[in-house]
């Protein structure tokens, strides 16, 4: 688990990280993954000494702020309510997970038919962006012709319109212009 400390009136001590650390090492059968991060902050304000412990988890973020006279036992009440937290968290991801049914037992039987699945939609997948250059067709061709795309769009450096130069399957190249 990574940890970030923020101290808001007073400085962060390492007597305090490795409070919050060992604490959270009790914790570690809870967090499995390594990708759980921990940010805590700690503020004073007049007498006041207040913990808060965000824990960013699995797609969820878990919360928990105390307020004490001693700052360990402000952060020991934190961490207590984070495992709770995770706990129930953890129980509620593996019920999911245990309560599915089968996809046998929601699927109807086909009765003898065959079942299709409907084709999907055409899909438009977003592609690199790239600078439009002034050249002629020719180079634009023996650029394409190193390269592994299927086309090349360019600026004609006599009429400066675009142009599109693609691969044929013949091993040619085609030119479109508008």
């Amino acid at each position: 688990m990574k940890f970030e400390y923020t101290g808001r009136h007073m400085d962060v001590t390492p007597a305090i990280r490795a409070h919050v650390e060992e604490h959270f090492q009790k914790l570690e059968h809870i967090f499995t993954d390594t990708t759980a991060r921990a940010h805590v902050i700690l503020e004073v304000e007049k007498n006041r000494q207040i913990g808060e412990i965000l824990v960013h988890w699995r797609d969820h973020t878990l919360t928990a702020t105390d307020t004490n006279a001693d700052m360990y036992q402000a952060l020991t009440r934190a961490i207590a309510k984070i495992e709770k937290q995770a706990l129930k968290l953890k129980k509620k991801i593996i019920d999911r997970k245990q309560g599915a049914q089968r996809t046998s037992a929601v699927a109807p039987q086909p009765d003898g038919q065959e079942v299709e699945a409907a084709p999907r939609a055409p899909r438009i997948i977003a592609a690199r962006r790239y600078a439009v250059k002034p050249m002629t067709a020719e180079e634009a061709a023996m650029r394409l012709d190193g390269e592994p795309n299927q086309f090349l769009v360019f600026r004609d450096a006599d009429t400066e319109r675009l142009g599109v130069i693609y691969k044929r399957k013949d091993g040619n190249f085609g030119l479109i212009e508008p």
